[in-house]
């Protein structure tokens, strides 16, 4: 139940090629490429976004005894 056989595949590529067209396939494999390539660099610059400051220790050099 969990895994599809070759056939499945098969029916599935055939429908896309109906739906799509042979020639419409690759302008929408296209885009959904820089659709997720722009998702990833948008993921990537929420990341930096929300990382805090790094502060700088700047501290008294005091020795302890």
């Amino acid at each position: 139940m969990g895994t599809f056989s070759i056939w499945h595949w098969l029916v599935v590529l055939a429908v896309v090629l109906i739906i799509f067209g042979a020639g419409k396939l690759p302008q929408v494999m296209g885009d959904l490429a820089k659709g997720i390539k722009n998702f990833k660099q948008g993921m990537k610059e929420d990341d930096t976004a929300q990382l805090p400051p790094k502060e700088e220790v700047k501290g008294d050099t005091k020795t302890v005894s």
